[in-house]
């Protein structure tokens, strides 16, 4: 892996790195202690916050304030039903617009938007429920990789893998039991006239899935993951495996298997390796080169011109040699180390291997012989498991719930007083809001015109 590359390019420089664990990241002592540094800050904002928000909702609304002056929403109304009616109606209005009332003889004093702080409060312990169900993901979640042969099946244990990715307590214990076999993978490609491309537009890979005694057959496509197990399979790519049969000078099978090629452009020329480390007298290493629409180019190249196979046609370069398979050390099967081997055929070496489904190829010496038996598709799959996929859906709800109430709701206060005299009773709104708030001259407006339009009488304004 990089790790690897880059330890074996900088010895000295990956001691250093590692001593200060750049690459334990998620385990490393200076990653904890920042994220257990953020928890504790979010905390130790939520509680105080959450108690006195608390104590407000709690809390009746603010007291009228001794000079209205300062206000800055004023207005004064004439009124000829009666102070007590008025009252009792400007109550009913602040009550329907889901203010908090509160009547003190003849003044009226309201409180709205305790859902700002809720919501605000709301969006902030989500987030703490966010930063937990990551910490749980690279804790106990896990990712792998495996590529897919058809006619090839796959099952949920660790050696199954061609690569995994374990959270900090993974064990396997937590790989469920179950199998996927590739029965078939059908692509559908479109031919962009403009720029003359082949574009795919669908993938469908049609796979057997067995767990315990059940059986079932289900189509694998791109975004639909296949659920099994505790687990999700995710078809991410495809490219085609030829089969490719080895013989010995005396005509015996050494090899015999499908080798998946890697894809290189969108019309699907791949690369792959062959290796046959058992079987002939010399170890034999096979780099292929696979057009699926195989054409001649002016320069006497070959290309492919079609991502589907209507003319397939594997080369090789031929190699013979030690191929560093008995030193222990994980070797990449896409990867020969041609440094250390003997081309005896293929490119250079004025022994062209081209060969069709069908054809067969004499290895110079005597070695034996090689065969292009027949073609198939692979597919390339990502497994996952993700405990807190619930506990992220449900704390994403609330972030965004929460941001909007906080963003949409202001906190706004009214009071209401009586004025005038008997013969000429008069009622005064005051309001306020906490924080910048430039539609709170309108909404106001709109609660004294509600008021006055449940009046009985003409009302005249001032």
């Amino acid at each position: 892996n990089g790790v690897s590359i880059f330890r074996d390019a900088n010895p000295e420089l990956f001691k250093f790195y590692e001593s200060i664990q750049l690459f334990d990241t998620f385990t490393s002592v200076w990653f904890s202690s920042i994220y257990l540094l953020l928890f504790i800050s979010l905390i130790g904002c939520i509680v105080p916050r959450t108690l006195y928000h608390w104590r407000i909702l709690r809390a009746e609304p603010a007291a009228e304030p001794a000079s209205w002056v300062r206000l800055p929403y004023r207005r004064r109304e004439r009124v000829t039903d009666g102070t007590v009616s008025s009252l009792d109606r400007a109550e009913t209005v602040l009550r329907k617009a889901h203010y908090r009332v509160v009547r003190d003889g003849a003044s009226i004093r309201a409180e709205f938007g305790y859902l700002r702080e809720t919501g605000n409060l709301v969006f902030h312990i989500a987030l703490v429920g966010i930063l937990t169900t990551l910490a749980a993901t690279g804790g106990y979640g896990w990712s792998g990789q495996r590529v897919i042969i058809e006619g090839q099946s796959f099952t949920n244990q660790l050696a199954s893998y061609d690569s995994f990715h374990p959270g900090s307590w993974f064990a396997e214990q937590q790989l469920n039991p179950y199998g996927v076999t590739l029965e078939s993978f059908t692509p559908e490609y479109t031919k962009d006239p403009v720029k003359d491309v082949w574009m795919p537009i669908d993938f469908t890979a049609k796979v057997t899935v067995t767990e315990g005694d059940a059986t079932r057959e289900v189509f694998l496509k791109v975004n639909e993951p296949l659920v099994a197990g505790n687990s999700q399979m995710y078809l991410l790519g495809n490219g085609f495996a030829p089969v490719i049969t080895v013989r010995d000078p005396q005509g015996t099978i050494v090899f015999d298997q499908p080798v998946a090629f890697l894809s290189q452009d969108s019309n699907l020329t791949s690369v792959g390796v062959v290796k046959v480390p058992d079987g002939l007298s010399e170890q034999l290493g096979l780099q292929g080169f696979f057009y699926p629409s195989a054409v001649n180019l002016d320069s006497g190249a070959l290309a492919s011109n079609n991502p589907e196979p209507t003319n397939p046609t594997v080369t090789f370069n031929v190699y013979t040699g030690d191929l560093g398979l008995d030193s222990g050390v994980a070797a990449n099967v896409f990867q020969l180390p041609v440094e250390s081997l003997t081309q005896i055929a293929g490119r250079h070496t004025g022994i062209d291997v081209v060969l069709s489904p069908g054809d067969v190829f004499d290895l110079p010496g005597g070695l034996g012989s090689i065969e292009f038996t027949s073609l198939r598709r692979f597919i390339g799959v990502e497994i996952r498991h993700d405990p807190t996929q619930t506990g992220v859906a449900v704390s994403t709800f609330f972030i965004v719930a929460g941001l909007l109430a906080s963003l949409g709701t202001r906190r706004r206060r009214v009071w209401i007083r009586v004025r005038g005299t008997a013969r000429n009773p008069e009622l005064e709104w005051g309001g306020m809001s906490r924080g910048d708030d430039s539609r709170l001259d309108a909404a106001l407006d709109r609660l004294v015109d509600k008021t006055l339009q449940t009046l009985t009488d003409k009302v005249t304004r001032e």
